[in-house]
């Protein structure tokens, strides 16, 4: 909201000072400007110039520069002190979106999910060290944030994250404990390293994932992995459910089978691709 402290978004979109493992063709003009807009974030969605300097350690005379030309190129709009992005950026999560095969193969199945168990199921990769939505079908509203297409939840206190995770391999799974910061969300967070591999040591050897109240309190999450057709963990299905309603015991019982059927059937469409384009 205006006038709050903005000091770092929820993930770093600071530019990396010593560039110097960049290739020779590294374009730092086009890092600065995304950089700018990942700056803006549901807990700062109005900026001003000063915030956004700090949010991505740009001057305040290159953040200018660079507001002002998403400005003229109708990403970002301003009242002389405010920034805010306008639906414009919509086009370039749209444009991804719109390449995959995920989303569309995904959709039908979490809504016949949604309707067998009565819960909310999800879609999402690993991107970083945090999970994005690609698709979802909500029954209810089970959580303070609301949840949508492009939403992002560090990967270490979510079911699905816990799936991508353990789908690394070693050397990936190694890049992810370097970079990532396993802060406590509630009192029931994992975030001692050690416990979080074991979790998904588990996790892999069993074939599903299940989070008891670690991002939020309350919410009770279990998911299983979207494999491709070489086996690889490309994304990561699942259902989360209100504490209150169910027990961990009810989620193994009645939640696991209905959620693995349903990975198992998203991956038999993937080796297919999506219906209307095998038809053509």
């Amino acid at each position: 909201m205006p006038g709050m402290d903005v000091t770092r978004p929820p993930f770093d979109v600071r530019l990396d000072s010593e560039p110097a493992h960049r290739g020779a063709h590294h374009v730092q003009s086009l890092e600065r400007g995304l950089a700018v807009i990942k700056a803006f974030h549901a807990g700062a969605s109005e900026l001003t110039l000063s915030d956004v300097a700090r949010a991505t350690g740009l001057t305040r005379a290159a953040a200018r520069r660079f507001l002002l030309t998403l400005a003229d190129l109708g990403y970002v709009r301003t009242d002389g002190k405010y920034f805010s992005l306008t639906a414009r950026v919509l086009e370039l999560g749209y444009a991804y979106l719109s390449s995959m095969t995920l989303p569309e193969v995904a959709q039908p199945h979490l809504e016949q999910l949604s309707a067998r168990v009565h819960e909310s199921s999800s879609v999402s990769v690993l991107e970083g060290t945090d999970i994005v939505y690609v698709a979802r079908v909500a029954v209810s509203r089970i959580m303070t944030v609301s949840i949508n297409v492009g939403t992002r939840f560090p990967a270490y206190a979510t079911s699905m994250g816990h799936v991508l995770l353990a789908g690394l391999g070693e050397a990936d799974l190694e890049a992810y404990f370097e970079v990532a910061s396993l802060d406590r969300l509630t009192d029931h967070t994992v975030t001692a390293p050690a416990h979080l591999r074991r979790e998904l040591a588990k996790v892999a050897a069993q074939g599903w994932a299940m989070v008891d109240q670690e991002l939020e309190e309350g919410l009770r999450s279990v998911a299983a992995p979207i494999r491709s057709r070489t086996g690889q963990v490309v994304a990561a299905v699942n259902l989360s459910t209100h504490a209150s309603r169910t027990t961990a015991e009810s989620v193994r019982k009645d939640l696991v089978p209905p959620l693995l059927e349903t990975a198992r059937a998203i991956e038999a469409d993937l080796a297919v691709g999506a219906p209307d384009r095998a038809r053509g």
